[in-house]
């Protein structure tokens, strides 16, 4: 039997729209990990000459931080918070 752990960590939804470039979708990957966020859903619509993308993040760091290293992206035309969805608890 293996012990229980349980770590608590938040979880965030942000929603994005990017034009569809090469490469655009690895880049926004990277911010979001590089910032210490880690993709829990990732979402991606193709709309027109755009990807319309919704992210659920998990990540102990402060989401404005995120936000703010995304809209610099040059393909990014916007960025949107969501709900913070609480507290995810996890079990081993």
């Amino acid at each position: 039997m293996k012990p229980q752990s349980q770590s608590s960590t938040p979880s965030y939804k942000i929603s994005c729209r990017m034009s569809q470039e090469a490469a655009a979708l690895e880049r926004l990957c990277q911010v979001v990990r590089i910032r210490g966020f880690r993709i829990a859903t990732m979402a991606v619509e193709s709309a027109g000459e755009n990807f319309d993308i919704t992210l659920t993040l998990e990540g102990t760091r402060p989401i404005a931080m995120l936000q703010s290293q995304l809209e610099k992206l040059h393909t990014v035309a916007e960025v949107a918070l969501g709900q913070v969805s609480g507290v995810r608890v996890q079990t081993a």
